[in-house]
């Protein structure tokens, strides 16, 4: 009985996530819903308190008409002053070419060919875990590589793509070594420390803890 509520759960969620648009179209109707929404709190006395300098801050209308030339002046500035832009760019690029040259695909290949039969499923699923640095190469390459690896050897290669999936979803974002993800986070961080303390650095190193933890 609670397996059935359960799986009916699962596909309520698998339809509400297939549903969604996107991710370009969600992010513009955020924009607008923005836009929007500083014109209608701009009607109303509502503001904050800046927990560093004690500045009020009020909502600036967007859909006046100096709020949409600021949208316009500001757009690039906004852009490339964003802080985990340029880390993440240059992150991108060195993984983009190691993924794209082949190196990275080249690497977990030989970690996986090479592991002893006894240590095959420890391989297997280590190696998905570090597949997490080159974002999803994992599913594409250790996924099928694992039940080809699995069948060469007499087991059922189903286990073997069961293992590298598990290794790869599970430990995503979980990897020993820094990702692509990490600047990012580590930027988003520094930039809502920087509301405290203007002067406060976030290692790309700091996503260890949680791991760790």
């Amino acid at each position: 009985m609670n397996n059935r509520y359960f799986t009916k759960f699962l596909n309520i969620v698998e339809k509400g996530g297939n549903a969604l648009p996107h991710p370009a179209t969600l992010f513009a109707i955020f924009a607008l819903l923005v836009v929007f929404l500083s014109g209608f709190l701009s009607l109303f006395d509502i503001h904050a308190i800046h927990p560093r300098t004690q500045e009020m801050i009020e909502p600036v209308n967007l859909l006046s008409k100096d709020g949409l030339g600021r949208i316009l002046k500001e757009m690039v500035t906004n852009f490339t002053s964003f802080a985990p832009l340029g880390t993440v760019l240059v992150a991108m690029l060195g993984i983009g070419i190691a993924e794209s040259s082949g190196f990275i695909g080249t690497v977990l290949r030989i970690l996986v060919m090479s592991a002893p039969k006894r240590l095959l499923t420890f391989v297997i699923v280590f190696s998905s875990i570090l597949s997490n640095t080159a974002s999803e190469v994992g599913y594409v390459l250790l996924v099928p590589l694992g039940a080809i690896i699995f069948l060469s050897v007499g087991r059922h290669p189903l286990a073997g793509m069961a293992a590298a999936f598990a290794g790869v979803s599970g430990g995503y974002s979980a990897n020993l070594l820094l990702g692509t993800i990490d600047p990012l986070l580590a930027g988003l961080s520094q930039e809502a420390a920087h509301i405290i303390d203007p002067d406060y650095l976030v290692n790309p190193a700091a996503n260890y803890y949680f791991m760790f933890a």
